[in-house]
């Protein structure tokens, strides 16, 4: 490789536009070789680097990482080099880049049914390669590499060339390896026919002539697998022998084999699409019929509910219309006798007789008291019935709506309560009217009547009042503890403690995935590596549609857990081992736990002695140490 003198100095970066344009001069006039064949490249500027040959994209990333580096090491004379080799790149050889013209699978450069037996993989012999004894008494000569490069550049692109060497250093033999496909064997075929057409074949290297000059080569056959000299120990390690139709047969058993692999997968592939499409039927008629079911049955409860709030209509009206009736007709007969009773006082000073029947009429009345005192408590009991069908007809509106919710008993109990009043006041009625009559155990009763009454109607206020006082101070309480939590929470972010601290759920833990790449690759290159991975396997966690979870019947109900059978949990495990794997799943738990619809990670006020979410009380009690420990050292200084 040529370097000029200037090399030696650096440049400042307000000369590398300048210089920038040198370099691009100078590869444009072909001084620096960049083109190694059709397909492959090299860097004239880093002919210490192990990889020399690139392709085209390849060595164009090359030479633009190193012109772009912010890196100390990478001098601004280096970067205007890759820089003019960009530029050369993209200008000057980006037409024509492009693999060679591909060797059809049925262009054999031999006859196909031929029995000649080639070394396998397709490989050439090389002798007469130009050797020098050194002064250590060994023999040097031509690395294998520029050899390489010389056939490539001639058209018959080997993959290696293999100097051979004994005990003395080179022995001036070298083995050509080409490709295994049908293309290999045509280039090793071009490369025998080029040297025989130049009279350096091996007809011409095994003839006995007095001198023979310059490189003589032809592709491996029996004969040289055979042979006993350093030639035939190198390809009988190394290589086989074969004919062209048991190749060609080799490669259709191949392909027959590859044939039925894939015939048997569209086949099971095809089952199984007609099993998922089956049971995607089934699903959908089961779901269907589910449908109508529900609808069927929902219809049947508003209907039955309409029907029984009818009859109870009906039948407390009817009880209700029975009641007015009997007041009714209890208020005639008191009227009556109110006005019987005067006639009998104004009558009473008459004569015995009448004193005897003002007597029976006293007796009469006091019987038909007694009368009115039965009516009344069996309108007392008619009133008790009432009451135990309105139980009756709480019960079953609880029965039923117990099966859409149970928050309605507290309704029920209200209306069971306004009824048992409305009863009263009935009653109530019905006693002031009875205690009309000047009867002092009526009046009691009367009395009785109303103050339950009252207590009644204070006991729903009071129960009202109390349950939205309760609703709204557990609601107040819950809001304001929530408020307390997420300040804590933020007072500790920054500086938490080693017991109490906020701890992200579902953020995923990098140790693991570092500590595995450390035993692959270098330390710089592991954490990268690390990182790529750790990111890959975030945006897992983050995605809604994987859902790699199981349901198990326990004793509390049924509980979710991690499925041990995921595909890609089975393969991060068989690739990474079990500690990233556990690092993963105790990260979709998290999330599954505290955040399964949004799936992005939360902060929570956590326990680490004993591995918990903390209470409000634990966070406190870390905030009141440190309040008092700073208002110590203050009165200290």
């Amino acid at each position: 490789m040529d370097h000029t003198s200037d090399d030696d100095s650096d440049i400042s970066e307000s000369e590398m536009d300048e210089y920038e344009e040198k370099y691009y001069e100078q590869l444009k006039s072909g001084k620096h070789q960049v083109k190694v064949s059709d397909n492959f490249f090299t860097c004239p500027y880093c002919p210490k680097k192990k990889k020399k040959d690139y392709q085209h994209k390849d060595l164009l990333q090359h030479a633009s990482g190193i012109a772009k580096s912010t890196s100390e090491k990478r001098s601004a004379k280096e970067k205007a080099k890759h820089l003019a080799l960009v530029k050369y790149l993209e200008k000057d050889l980006v037409v024509g880049v492009g693999p060679s013209k591909p060797v059809e699978e049925g262009d054999f450069p031999v006859d196909r049914d031929s029995e000649d037996k080639f070394v396998w993989p397709w490989t050439g012999v090389v002798v007469n390669i130009p050797t020098r004894l050194g002064e250590d008494g060994r023999y040097a000569g031509e690395s294998g590499s520029r050899l390489r490069d010389e056939l490539t550049r001639r058209g018959f692109n080997p993959q290696r060339v293999h100097p051979l060497w004994n005990f003395r250093g080179h022995s001036g033999t070298a083995v050509v390896e080409f490709n295994k496909g049908w293309p290999g064997l045509h280039n090793a075929m071009s490369f025998e026919r080029a040297y025989e057409a130049d009279h350096h074949g091996k007809k011409e290297w095994f003839a006995k002539s007095d001198e023979k000059t310059g490189l003589y080569a032809w592709v491996a056959r029996a004969d040289d697998y055979k042979l006993t000299n350093i030639v035939g120990e190198h390809l009988r390690k190394i290589r086989d022998l074969k004919t062209i139709p048991e190749l060609i047969e080799e490669e259709a058993r191949k392909q027959d084999r590859l044939v039925s692999n894939l015939t048997s997968i569209i086949e099971l592939k095809n089952k199984h699409v007609k099993e998922m499409e089956l049971k995607c039927t089934e699903s959908a008629q089961s779901l269907r019929n589910i449908a109508q079911e529900k609808e069927e049955l929902l219809q049947s409860y508003n209907e039955e509910i309409k029907k029984i709030q009818s009859s109870a209509r009906d039948h407390l009206q009817k009880i209700f219309n029975d009641h007015e009736k009997l007041k009714f007709n209890l208020e005639s007969q008191r009227k009556e006798l109110e006005l019987r009773g005067t006639e009998l006082e104004k009558r009473d000073a008459d004569n015995e007789t009448e004193r005897k029947k003002l007597a029976e009429e006293i007796e009469k009345n006091a019987m038909k008291n007694v009368s009115l005192e039965l009516a009344a408590l069996e309108q007392l009991k008619a009133d008790e019935n009432v009451l135990k069908l309105a139980e009756d007809q709480k019960r079953q509106k609880e029965e039923l709506h117990n099966r859409i919710i149970q928050l309605e008993k507290q309704l029920d109990a209200k209306q069971t309560l306004e009824l048992e009043i409305e009863q009263l006041r009935g009653t109530l009625n019905v006693m002031r009217h009875m205690g009309d009559d000047g009867d002092e155990e009526v009046l009691k009763k009367v009395e009785g009547i109303l103050q339950e009454l009252r207590e009644k109607e204070g006991e729903l206020e009071d129960v009202e009042a109390l349950n939205q006082a309760l609703v709204i101070k557990e609601r107040k309480s819950n809001d304001e503890l929530q408020e307390a939590r997420k300040e804590l929470i933020n007072g500790l972010k920054d500086n938490p403690s080693r017991v109490i601290g906020v701890k992200r759920m579902g953020e995923l833990d990098s140790t693991p995935f570092v500590e595995v790449m450390k035993k692959r690759y270098s330390e710089e290159e592991a954490e990268d590596r690390a990182m790529e991975l750790c990111s890959l396997w975030v945006e897992y966690l983050k995605d809604p549609d994987w859902h790699p979870f199981k349901i198990r019947k326990v004793e509390e109900g049924h509980k979710e857990f991690i499925d041990d059978e995921d595909e890609k949990l089975k393969g991060l495990k068989k690739e990474l081992g079990h500690e990233v794997c556990d690092a993963v799943t105790k990260a979709l738990i998290e999330i599954n736990e505290y955040n399964p619809s949004g799936r992005y990670i939360t902060s929570e006020l956590w326990n680490y002695i004993e591995g918990r979410k903390a209470t409000l009380k634990e966070g406190v009690d870390v905030l009141l140490k440190r309040w008092r420990k700073k208002k110590q050292q203050m009165e200290l200084e």
